[in-house]
């Protein structure tokens, strides 16, 4: 009798604890809760259609009310969260809900500015969804921080127009594609081949290729050779590994095969100036059904999208990346109408609307499955292309996570800004030593020590 009793009650305080929080929404007078977000672009009208959806129910329902404030940039939020911890001059109130990554997170999450969302979420809710996907959302104390919302990977984006074109009059092929050697083989030819189409002016050859982030590209290509590219907080640059990383970048960028660019691929590969972008799932949208040439000519432009390359001797590997939503620490009842928010939004029928018009993977279990084996759920021919080469992917690639650390972005920034300037440095040399000699002699002058002298800079 006494265990029984005991077990009542400690049954008693457990749902009595659940209620509280659920006693105090109030349809009638509902609780505000702000939410900034990434998802601009073409991917607003749906995220503006899923929020309003809510309000209309279950935040009707319940006494929620979801109010967005901010929609920008990753990067921009990072900076107005980061100020608003720091509680900077004219830095914004911190959001109820935001999107962010986890490096992010761990900045927030040390100064007690996040919940818990093993809080909001019992284990039975979490099973629901794609296991790796909570796992990225953990930090170093074990607490889930960040929930996943949307989810993406890199791949090939490549203008068929074009690359038809080229395989006629060349031995090229879309099979080349596979490996970062073999982009690196077909960069050289399409701008030999350009550079053929107007014999009266020299070298001016097209450059074929942009890569969206040199940042990741390193991380999984170490992956992909055993090695791991950040150690201990640093950059592994001393390996031998990260000559191959180098050999993908410097020289194609310097005699003009690789795009040097700041922006994204879509915005190249939109006016001709490259044929195929590597970038993430998540900017399928942004790619341009025409192409507006500099003398003001367009074209149909019709997309293949492969499987991210590999290193013809590395292992299938490919970036897993993309943030999540948090809820910013205020009180029980906030908190708790925010995890209602981010449950409903992730329910594989939100989930599935959401990233059918977006690009991005889905989070649950369900969804997931639902978009791997049957694409007809999405209407965007680009994004069920997408969603074809994601299901291979995902049957036959190992996921790379980023590691969770503070000075991450610093090193992002810090290495791609290197990378670039030594190329484009070496690059307007290289066009002036082409004007009285050939290309191979203008390269091994221009490429003189530069490796070593990258190396020693960043030991």
């Amino acid at each position: 009798m006494l265990k029984k009793s005991t077990l009542y009650l400690l049954f008693c305080i457990v749902l009595l604890a659940g209620c509280k929080n659920t006693e105090k929404l109030d349809p009638r007078n509902p609780v505000t809760l702000s939410l900034w977000h990434n998802y601009g672009g073409q991917m607003k009208n749906t995220m503006d259609d899923l929020i309003a959806e809510f309000n209309d129910t279950v935040g009707k329902e319940k006494g929620i009310i979801i109010n967005v404030t901010s929609i920008t940039g990753s990067a921009t939020i990072h900076e107005k969260l980061i100020m608003a911890s720091n509680d900077e001059p004219h830095a914004p109130e911190l959001p109820d809900i935001t999107t962010l990554y986890p490096n992010t997170a761990l900045v927030l999450a040390q100064k007690g500015l996040l919940a818990d969302l093993g809080q909001q979420f019992t284990e039975k809710e979490l099973s629901k969804y794609v296991r790796r996907f909570v796992d990225e959302g953990r930090l170093q104390d074990g607490r889930l921080y960040v929930f996943p919302t949307a989810k993406s990977t890199e791949v090939i984006f490549i203008n068929m127009t074009v690359f038809n074109r080229f395989m006629k009059d060349t031995d090229a092929s879309y099979e080349d594609l596979s490996t970062f050697e073999g982009i690196i083989e077909t960069a050289g030819k399409y701008y030999r081949w350009t550079d053929s189409q107007t014999p009266d002016i020299l070298n001016d050859g097209k450059t074929f290729v942009v890569y969206d982030s040199l940042f990741n590209m390193a991380q999984v290509g170490y992956a992909q050779l055993g090695d791991s590219f950040i150690s201990d907080n640093r950059l592994n640059i001393s390996s031998s590994s990260f000559e191959k990383i180098w050999n993908l970048f410097y020289e194609p960028a310097v005699k003009g095969y690789v795009a040097n660019y700041k922006g994204y691929g879509s915005d190249l590969i939109k006016t001709g100036t490259v044929v195929a972008s590597i970038g993430s799932t998540a900017g399928v949208l942004f790619y341009s059904p025409t192409v507006t040439y500099s003398d003001n000519i367009t074209e149909s432009a019709e997309y293949l999208i492969l499987p991210y390359p590999t290193f013809k001797d590395g292992d299938k590997t490919a970036l897993q990346r993309g943030g999540g939503m948090s809820i910013i620490r205020t009180d029980d009842v906030r908190e708790y109408a925010a995890g209602i928010f981010l449950k409903w939004f992730t329910e594989p029928r939100q989930n599935l609307k959401f990233v059918s018009s977006t690009g991005y993977l889905p989070v649950t279990e369900e969804a997931f499955n639902s978009v791997m084996t049957d694409s007809s759920i999405v209407n965007d021919d680009k994004i069920k292309k997408l969603i074809l080469t994601v299901k291979e992917m995902q049957e036959q690639y190992t996921f790379y996570t980023p590691p969770i650390m503070e000075n991450f972005d610093t090193l992002q920034n810090n290495y791609e800004d290197s990378m670039k300037k030594a190329a484009y440095s070496s690059r307007e040399e290289y066009l002036r030593l082409l004007e009285h000699t050939d290309e191979d002699t203008a390269y091994e002058t221009v490429s003189q020590e530069v490796y070593i002298k990258f190396i020693n800079s960043k030991r």
